[in-house]
């Protein structure tokens, strides 16, 4: 029974973590890693074909982006969600390729043009579709026997419609063990979903500390500080853009603009127009909607038995189609622009800074976590300059970041979560956080809480029985070098993983009717005979 740190580790984005449970083996979270990386991550132990499930804790790219690509590797167990979340993934992974494959094709349009050779997208659609069909939705709060060994739980984590905390009871011979992954902790006193939910007890925990060295401005009503941005702004003739991330974010941005125009606290400028830049974010409320009894909190409950839809107003407009989008930036009037990504990263919102970074009358606002290397963090970081598309754009637009929205839990907000558990356990994982956050966070519960705590870099191996460490790494530094050999490797390392796939199928055949087995090694032979060059 061992646990092995794959990604996530002194990183913030990138979530992944290997766990081997008797003959079992689980991948909690899949993500993909999101602007600069300071660490590489280790690679997995085991080919993907040999993984039996993924525990998933929410449907943020972060944490589930890479499913499709592990799918494209050979990957066919079950992945393991709540309801939302399967829900939602099913909106986000299908995005996701989607920029893939864009992205992929705009490159290799230059790369064409400059006689380079082309590169594949990441994973495709066709890969999203099939990790999909793999998905088991769970309710909260049941216990789930996958086998023998493992029976599992999610708790809401408070962060996103659907994200949870893991509970796994893992059995290996006479010997349990309880490990609990925190997912992403939510902040207190959001909008619209429930705060998140205390676990009483675990032997090792997972625990996420993206904030583990900051405290959320208190008692800001973002009602009133936004309804001062979009009054300031529509005043000065210009644009206010929210970047945001599809789900969290754009729902409780519209949550506070509803409340806004219901008080009629921004003048002079009738039912003024929110355009929701996004397919995805469309598709998002419909799944909000259908998940409501298990997700909202009590007020937002209280609104809807009233009869009023938490999230619309006068004057919201939903952009689906590109043409749509494009026409956005035409309109002349004032106007209030909520676009994905979160971080400008990938998606539509681009095209709005584009447009808009350049006016001094604009607002460019932030609301959510940006991380490092991404063109968000460069914007409220203050940079001067950015590139867009290629074009270098002067950054004259005001830049506002409001605090206390964004959905993780604070340094309280965590050290809260942890001091819930009635019960120490018996050590405690900090991951999910910048280099010298997840450091000085460990050294907090430590100082503070009396907890065994430790900030493992990807690579290394915990043993869950004996409670020592098999394998305890150091970080080894992402280079340019490695990094376009890692690159370079990625369609062969496709062909490998097949390769591996097929080894899996074989064993799982021994046994089989002789006639069978000759047909499927002849069908083997034929094909190396076509590729033995």
């Amino acid at each position: 029974m061992r646990l092995t740190f794959i990604g996530a580790d002194h990183e913030v984005t990138g979530s992944c973590h290997y766990l081997e449970v008797g003959e079992k083996k689980i991948l909690v979270d899949c993500g993909m890693e999101q602007g600069v990386n300071v660490y590489e991550n280790a690679p997995l132990p085991v080919s993907y074909a040999e993984i039996d499930y993924v525990l998933l804790t929410h449907a943020h790219i972060d944490h589930a982006g890479y499913l499709p690509l592990i799918f494209a590797r050979g990957f066919r167990g079950a992945v393991y969600a709540t309801e939302a979340t399967a829900d939602l993934c099913g909106i986000m992974l299908r995005d996701s390729a989607h920029i893939q494959e864009m992205e992929a094709e705009w490159k290799n349009r230059k790369a064409r043009r400059a006689g380079r050779p082309e590169e594949p997208p990441v994973y495709t659609v066709n890969d999203a579709e099939g990790v999909l069909q793999l998905f088991v939705p769970c309710p909260y709060g049941e216990r789930i026997q996958l086998s023998d060994e493992l029976t599992v739980r999610f708790t809401d984590a408070g962060h996103l419609l659907g994200s949870a905390s893991i509970e796994v009871w893992a059995r290996e011979g006479d010997t349990q063990k309880k490990l609990v992954f925190s997912g992403d902790i939510g902040n207190y006193n959001k909008p619209l979903i429930r705060d998140p939910q205390y676990i009483k007890e675990a032997d090792y925990v997972l625990m996420e500390c993206t904030y583990g060295d900051r405290y959320h401005k208190r008692g800001t009503d973002h009602v009133a500080e936004l309804a001062g941005i979009i009054q300031e702004t529509l005043d000065r003739g210009g644009n206010v853009v929210i970047p945001a991330f599809v789900v969290g974010r754009t729902l409780a941005v519209l949550y506070f603009i509803r409340c806004l125009k219901a008080q009629h606290l921004v003048t002079g400028h009738g039912h003024f127009d929110v355009y929701v830049d996004s397919p995805m974010a469309v598709e998002a409320t419909h799944v909000f909607k259908e998940n409501e009894l298990d997700c909202y909190d009590d007020e937002t409950q209280e609104l809807v038995r009233r009869g009023i839809n938490p999230i619309s107003f006068p004057g919201l407009k939903l952009s689906v189609s590109s043409e749509e989008s494009k026409n956005i930036n035409f309109d002349p009037e004032p106007k209030v622009i909520i676009s994905a990504a979160g971080m400008c990263d990938a998606g539509r919102i681009r095209h709005h800074l584009k447009h808009n970074l350049w006016r001094k009358e604009c607002t460019v606002v932030f609301a959510g976590y940006q991380a490092e290397g991404t063109l968000g963090r460069t914007l409220v970081d203050g940079g001067k300059t950015v590139k867009i598309f290629g074009e270098t754009i002067d950054v004259e637009a005001k830049i506002v970041n409001i605090e206390g929205l964004s959905g993780h839990a604070d340094r309280d907000g965590l050290l809260d979560w942890i001091s819930a558990f009635e019960r120490k356990p018996e050590r405690v994982f900090m991951v999910h956080g910048e280099d010298t956050v997840c450091t000085a966070f460990a050294g907090t519960l430590e100082k503070e809480k009396g907890i065994r705590a430790d900030a493992p870099f990807s690579g290394s191996v915990f043993d869950l029985v004996s409670g020592q460490w098999l394998v305890r790494t150091a970080g080894v530094t992402v280079s340019k070098e490695r990094m376009a050999k890692r690159k370079a490797a990625g369609v062969y390392g496709r062909l490998v993983a097949a390769g591996e796939r097929l080894m899996q199928v074989i064993r799982h055949n021994e046994g089989g009717a002789n006639k069978d087995l000759a047909r499927f090694a002849d069908q083997i032979q034929s094909l190396c005979d076509k590729w033995d060059r």
